[in-house]
């Protein structure tokens, strides 16, 4: 049978060479409270006249301006399948990358009417303070409780590119009929872009458990991923990665796990064999900064590149004295501003954390001035 192949996955090295530093109070910076009591805030962006757009994984979407989260909800996303403790609802959100003249806000949510069930992107039209409905950009990916990947971004390219998890379905992310268990790639009207890897498919690549988060590097241009490893799965424990996208490229999973030298698979160049499941990601300043959530620490990560290869230099666990503790808990995702500060969600109030009064929040990190 397929998954008891699947069960003898081959299980590889950790590819990076150095051990993580826990920083409880990072130097240098600043860390404020921006803004509070969320319901399980998913994705964070912000419009170019400096407001902000945040979505609550029940399925709203809720505006700040002029630095205040409003009370009238932004857009409300109909037919959201979400419960407490599951990982479905209203997740990514992303801006058209020529919003003054296309104002078009993206939107992944997992739908379910009748007998009816997926993960579908949409765009909404914005109109000011509010958004109505446009069109469905991608349907038809796979849905379940958990491993519904949700993080969309547009790259460099102007192109959108979506996480899709395989819903604890494994052979999904094998099977090039379905949408499950990839990383995908649409324009902005949801077509298969010309220079796709398989033609007439919005597939970018595969072999991918529960993507979640996407990052660009500044100065290379190479997509950066981060991806949920199989805890509980194949008598596994951790085993969460980072992996650099290239098109058309296999990832591995179910098959292989960690660095296992195939050259028909890709390997990841971090793998951390505790868990410490990844979500959102950005760089900041030329290093990677990715979330996480069971571990409650935001991963700063500094690397050199030298030909086709990283180094991975320093890995340090911000806002967490040791494994699974951390300041502020869970974190989902994290993004750059355009005053050049970095925002944080935590997310709490999933079902998964412990609450404390006024979460969910937003944090706002910012360096510190020299004399300040």
């Amino acid at each position: 049978m397929i998954l008891s192949f699947f069960d003898n996955a081959k299980v590889g090295e950790v590819p990076q060479k150095v051990k993580d530093v826990y920083v409880e109070k990072p130097e240098g910076i600043k860390v404020e409270i921006w803004q509070q009591n969320l319901e399980i805030p998913w994705s964070l962006v912000f419009l170019p006249n400096g407001d902000a757009l945040v979505s609550e994984r029940p399925g709203r979407i809720r505006i700040i301006q002029n630095g205040t989260l409003k009370e009238d909800v932004y857009a409300n996303i109909p037919n959201v399948m979400h419960s407490k403790g599951s990982e479905a609802g209203l997740m990514g959100i992303a801006l058209h990358p020529n919003f003054a003249s296309q104002p078009y806000v993206y939107a992944m949510y997992t739908f379910q009417e009748g007998n009816v069930n997926d993960n579908r992107v949409i765009r909404l039209k914005h109109n000011g303070s509010n958004a109505t409905f446009d069109k469905i950009i991608v349907d038809g990916i796979p849905a379940g409780r958990n491993h519904n990947g949700g993080r969309i971004k547009f790259g460099p390219d102007g192109m959108l590119y979506i996480t899709a998890g395989e819903t604890f379905e494994r052979e999904l992310a094998q099977d090039m009929e379905s949408l499950g268990g990839k990383i995908l790639r649409v324009t902005p009207d949801g077509a298969v872009p010309n220079d796709n890897p398989f033609p007439g498919s919005i597939i970018y690549s595969l072999g991918h458990r529960n993507p979640q988060g996407l990052a660009w590097h500044p100065e290379t241009g190479d997509l950066f991923s981060s991806e949920h490893g199989p805890s509980g799965e194949m008598r596994l424990t951790g085993n969460d990665i980072i992996n650099i996208i290239k098109p058309g490229k296999n990832y591995g999973w179910p098959k292989v796990v960690g660095k296992v030298n195939m050259k028909e698979f890709e390997d990841p160049i971090i793998m951390w064999e505790a868990a410490t499941p990844p979500s959102g990601m950005v760089f900041w300043n030329n290093n990677l900064y990715v979330t996480t959530l069971r571990s409650k620490a935001l991963m700063h990560i500094q690397m050199n590149k030298t030909g086709d290869d990283y180094e991975i230099t320093r890995i340090e666990r911000w806002f967490s004295p040791k494994q699974n503790e951390g300041v502020y808990g869970r974190f989902r995702d994290v993004t750059v501003g355009p005053d050049g500060d970095m925002y944080v969600l935590t997310n709490n109030r999933d079902g998964r954390g412990n609450p404390t009064e006024n979460d969910d929040r937003i944090l706002r990190i910012s360096k510190m001035v020299a004399g300040s």
